[in-house]
């Protein structure tokens, strides 16, 4: 018997990018197993990736989890990283709690998780204690980004950020170019790479090329959130092409 499930997405109104690497994910999935997914957004307005913007998003999170509770999802996560990370050390909880929240009270009884928890959970997964990232973000917020993930027990020991302010621009650039990029990045000592720290820059198709010529796991926050979303849906099984996290069992680091 076919498995059906619903996945949604608080998405920023300007990512493109959530809506394609999360289903091409699950799509492959299907693919291996009897199981079919749907996908549903919930938008929240945002254009240029600045303190001021993020913070004035977040407010949204709320209206999106409900309207994500009337389509009666079985799982939905928050879709932007930057954004709760900013927010300061451990936010991604308080978030989680605040729209489960919500969707409890709008009759849903969906599992509610955030991107930026996600990558953790990846990283942890992973019993990645060191780190290297490449990340889009100007250098105050790839600042809070590393400060966060330092603050849950990951040591990041180098960083290239690209200063793109713009998040249209952000998920319009190609995602081959990380192939050159994580070149520069010193990746000595580190236990995995997270090629794509933002949810919008696009880097699933380099995903598995670039953990093969790096010889050590590589991942990326949509990765890592694909995988909490099957996590809570219990659903186990290896899928191929998208580094090591998704061959990965679900065991404590």
């Amino acid at each position: 018997m076919t498995r059906r499930f619903r996945v949604g997405q608080i998405v920023p109104s300007s990512n493109t990018t959530m809506e394609t690497e999360i289903p091409a994910i699950l799509r492959a999935r299907e693919k291996l197993y009897a199981e079919r997914f749907t996908f549903h957004s919930s938008r929240m307005r945002m254009h240029k990736v600045t303190a001021e913007e993020l913070a004035k998003m977040n407010l949204e999170g709320k209206r999106c989890a409900e309207e994500l509770a009337d389509a009666r999802v079985d799982v939905m996560s928050t879709a932007c990283l930057v954004a709760i990370m900013a927010m300061g050390p451990g936010y991604h909880r308080t978030v989680e709690a605040e729209l489960a929240e919500r969707a409890r009270a709008n009759g849903s009884d969906a599992a509610v998780m955030t991107s930026a928890g996600a990558l953790i959970e990846g990283l942890k997964l992973l019993r990645a204690r060191k780190i290297s990232l490449l990340a889009p973000y100007t250098k105050p917020l790839t600042d809070l980004v590393v400060k966060y993930i330092e603050g849950e027990g990951i040591e990041v020991l180098d960083v290239i950020n690209f200063s793109i302010a713009d998040n249209l621009e952000v998920g319009r650039r190609d995602p081959m170019r990380l192939l050159e990029d994580v070149k520069k990045l010193n990746v000595a000592n580190a236990d995995a790479v997270v090629l794509s720290v933002c949810v919008q820059m696009q880097s699933l198709p380099a995903i598995q090329a670039a953990e093969d010529r790096l010889g050590l796991p590589v991942t990326s926050t949509a990765v890592c959130t694909a995988r909490g979303m099957l996590d809570r849906l219990g659903l186990q099984g290896e899928i191929a092409g998208f580094g090591s996290l998704m061959a990965r069992p679900k065991v404590a680091a």
